[in-house]
């Protein structure tokens, strides 16, 4: 009995077993033979095929609807027999979608299919490049076995056909065409079939950006001289520009032409504001673009705050116009294509902390500098300036970040550079050692002057560490600036600049309080004044703060770009405004300059006029102790500062070098003439001890350290 019972299962398990092989085998040849689909859950799921051909069959494909009750899976043949163009029925079936066109390309090597998005959302299309192949597919019976062994060929009898689906007909998606897309609809795609390649190529037809409802056209103004227009008038147009709403009447948005000056303006609704982007398009016009559409030249884009400030206040549109032809004052600097931008809300808005982008992309900048401006439309005089825009260079395109409405341009200047890429490679290095070495020996100084000598320090050492604090503090901001400025945090470029500038002025004032010191112990004038080191400390780190403080109220404090005459640069954080720096910088120092050479000179003379010491030994003392006071003085009151007064025409790469050389390695040269006149002075102390007489005339000018 239980050999009868499974000799009767056999049949029923082999069946099983062959459906489940059937079924595997069917899933594998989907899976391997439909070129084209990304998205292998269709075949799992499936979904609906709708079969279609540019060329016609030899055979008489099934005109109704294919079902199969196994997998719930429909199939409709829209293959045309030859000269019989009837539409087959399961066309007209609320499962499939046959509004579509093919066309055969040249030599059927391709095809050209015209269809939309929604013409796949209800089944994916196979298209048979050699439908009479693939007749035999056709299902004997709609038996759910017979099915699924048939179907795979429909798939692919040798040749591999291309299976489109909703998903990922349109992965290669190219820019609009209008050629391409001439006479379809915006919603529709054309897509180039390849077989050889087993490619398609697609080009969406709607084209980029929103196309305004209306357009508004003037004739260009009387003063217009047929390519520009003056920013005076530029100002009067946009001022006016809110009279253009009772034009555009039903309209949202509208072009505006008016010469050859082109722009857009657009209604704001009165809530939930987004993000406006303006941009020119492939055609050349300016329109209200999306964020997938394809821009060209130049594009706009107006945060959501800042239409939301302006329907808080009233205002119901914005506008943008660009002005060709607006010439720069400065024949050596012109404005990128020779135009400027207006962007109008009807009124005031600024401080935006979203700012407003404007993008110019594939900029050839021919080796000049970019830089972004703007006129606040105001006052007789055209003021171009760079407060509240940044000017950001990224791969060939230039973006201003501007907190604030008004006219915008970005000035192309010749580049300033002065030194090749070598020679500031070679001074960046000397800086950077030089900088590094100071401020380990300046640390030392100050290490043994806390330790050692601190209690029993004469006014002159005291002042001597203030000058050290003040250089270390400088050198330190110096080489962390560009790091700092590297991070593009604004507020920690303020941050080391002003500390930079601060500790460089400091400096420059203990240079002349040493020479104000020096002239007093020169010339034995009475320094026991009544709390004297107080405020010589007040002279020499306040009058530095104060100048500081303005700058930072002013804003004078952004990012500064050095340049060398190939191109490179390197970014650092200072005075932006040269006017500012020169006035400031060279001014302080000029007067410091002043006396401390007057001091320096008066100085070299007294030892000059000196009798030299009897004997050899006081002799040879009396001379190093004097020629190394003079070095050291020479250092002390800041003399090497004055080579940068030399930095022009056949002395400008020798006073480079000297410069940098002396003052990036002035704290190491500080620190051994600290070290030395230290042990000068005891030696001194030591001979005058140890001397029997001393001739008062053979005096010679000791350290006051």
């Amino acid at each position: 009995m239980p050999k009868i019972t499974s000799l009767r299962m056999l049949p029923l398990d082999a069946k099983h077993r062959w459906m489940f092989v059937a079924i595997l085998f069917y899933g594998i040849l989907v899976k391997n033979n439909i070129v084209g689909s990304s998205d292998t859950n269709d075949t799992c799921r499936q979904k609906n095929v709708l079969f279609a051909s540019a060329i016609e069959s030899s055979y008489q494909f099934p005109s109704e609807v294919v079902y199969n009750n196994f997998t719930g899976m429909k199939l409709c043949f829209n293959i045309k027999p030859r000269g019989n163009n009837k539409t087959p029925a399961c066309c007209q079936n609320e499962d499939f979608n046959c509004n579509f066109t093919i066309r055969n390309g040249h030599e059927n090597d391709f095809w050209i299919l015209i269809l939309n998005n929604e013409t796949l959302s209800k089944h994916d299309i196979v298209l048979m490049k050699s439908p009479d192949q693939n007749y035999n597919c056709m299902p004997s019976s709609n038996t759910s076995t017979s099915f699924l062994l048939k179907i795979h060929q429909c798939l692919n009898t040798g040749v591999q056909n291309i299976r489109l689906s909703q998903n990922s007909f349109c992965e290669e998606i190219q820019r609009y065409d209008e050629d391409a897309c001439k006479g379809l609809k915006e919603t529709d795609y054309n897509l180039t079939i390849s077989f050889s390649n087993k490619s398609h190529h697609c080009v969406p037809c709607k084209p980029p950006g929103k196309k305004p409802g209306g357009a508004i056209t003037f004739p260009p103004p009387d003063r217009n001289n047929g390519t520009g227009i003056s920013v005076e008038d530029a100002a009067k147009i946009m001022n006016n520009i809110s009279l253009l709403l009772e034009r555009m009447v039903n309209d949202s948005t509208a072009t505006i032409t008016i010469g050859n000056i082109k722009g857009v303006i657009t209604k704001l609704p009165p809530k939930n504001q987004t993000n406006i982007i303006i941009g020119t398009t492939t055609s050349g016009d300016i329109n209200i673009l999306e964020d997938n559409d394809s821009m060209m030249g130049f594009s706009v884009k107006i945060p959501s705050e800042a239409s939301a400030m302006a329907v808080k206040r009233n205002s119901s549109f914005a506008a943008l116009l660009v002005f060709p032809g607006i010439r720069q004052d400065d024949p050596k600097s012109i404005f990128l294509n020779n135009e400027a931008i207006g962007i109008e809300m009807g009124t005031e808005i600024s401080n935006l902390s979203h700012t407003i982008d404007i993008n110019y992309r594939n900029v050839d900048k021919n080796g000049s500098i970019a830089s972004c401006r703007s006129w606040d439309g105001k006052g007789k005089k055209v003021i171009w300036i760079t407060d509240g825009c940044k000017t950001k260079k990224t791969n060939g395109s230039i973006t201003c970040q501007c907190s604030h409405l008004t006219f915008f341009a970005i000035l192309m200047s010749p580049t300033p550079g002065n030194i090749s890429s070598s020679d500031f490679t070679s001074l960046t290095y000397i800086t950077s050692i030089g900088c590094g070495l100071s401020m380990f020996f300046l640390a030392v100084a100050l290490f043994m002057y806390c330790l050692i000598r601190k209690g029993k320090a004469s006014q002159a050492t005291k002042i001597l560490m203030n000058l050290f604090v003040s250089m270390f503090t400088l050198d330190f901001s110096f080489l962390v600036n560009e790091s700092i400025a590297n991070l593009g945090n604004f507020g920690a470029c303020v941050a080391v600049a002003a500390v930079m500038h601060y500790t460089m002025l400091a400096t420059i004032s203990w240079f002349f309080i040493e020479g104000l010191h020096f002239y007093f112990t020169l010339w034995k004038l009475p320094t026991d004044i009544k709390h004297y080191m107080m405020k010589i400390c007040v002279a020499g780190w306040g009058t530095p703060a104060v100048v500081v403080i303005a700058l930072v109220a002013v804003r004078q404090y952004d990012y500064m770009v050095i340049y060398t005459k190939d191109g490179n640069s390197a970014k650092m954080c200072w005075i932006s405004n040269a006017v500012v720096h020169q006035g400031v910088n060279v001014g302080y120092y000029t007067v410091v300059f002043i006396f401390t050479f007057i001091v320096f000179i008066m100085t070299v003379r007294k030892i000059a006029l000196l009798k030299p010491a009897e004997g050899k030994a006081q002799e040879t003392s009396s001379i190093r102790t004097n020629a190394f006071s003079i070095l050291g003085l020479f250092l002390l009151l800041g003399i090497s500062w004055a080579f940068a007064f030399f930095s022009y025409g056949p002395l400008l790469i020798a006073s480079y070098y000297i410069f940098t050389i002396l003052n990036s390695f002035q704290g190491l040269f500080l620190f051994i003439y600290y070290f030395n006149s230290s042990k000068i002075t005891r030696e001194d102390k030591s001979f005058t001890t140890s001397g029997s007489t001393t001739d008062t005339s053979n005096t010679v000018i000791t350290n006051p350290h």
